[in-house]
């Protein structure tokens, strides 16, 4: 006898991909204005392109490094999620804690971008401990 499992893609994995998607956002924030714009006028260098990011300024050199951290921070947030999910974590808390952490995450971006450090270093901890929330929630 065989038995079909049908998986589900839940909340907290569509959470996942939103947050793959968020150093892209980033990326694209610091260099959208210069795309189209000639190289010699200090147009985007797709040659060298970690060379002209480094000489960015202001918002949009903050927005490379919330770029950065949005990659950091997905490795614990992808690894969490699966063990919840391995674990047999009760979905809804899974998926309201993934979707607190995008939030957050979103929150971040836009207060690094903004130049609010405090604030930053405050929701970055948020997201972090909804993190070790989610992480944890597969424990009984």
């Amino acid at each position: 006898m065989t038995t079909t499992i049908y998986a589900r893609f839940t909340v907290a994995y569509w959470c996942v991909l939103l947050a793959v998607l968020l150093p892209y956002a980033c990326s694209y924030l610091a260099k959208f204005r210069d795309f189209g714009k000639p190289r010699s006028q200090g147009g985007y260098d797709n040659n060298d392109p970690r060379a002209w990011m480094a000489r960015l300024d202001g918002w949009r050199a903050r927005a490379v490094s919330a770029e950065a951290n949005s990659f950091e921070a997905l490795p614990f947030f992808i690894g969490a999620v699966i063990i919840a999910h391995q674990l047999g974590a009760p979905q809804t808390r899974v998926d309201i804690l993934a979707l607190l952490f995008v939030t957050l995450r979103i929150i971040y971006i836009a207060m690094y971008v903004a130049g609010l450090p405090t604030t930053r270093s405050a929701i970055w901890a948020l997201a972090f401990f909804a993190n070790v929330a989610i992480f944890l929630s597969g424990w009984h």
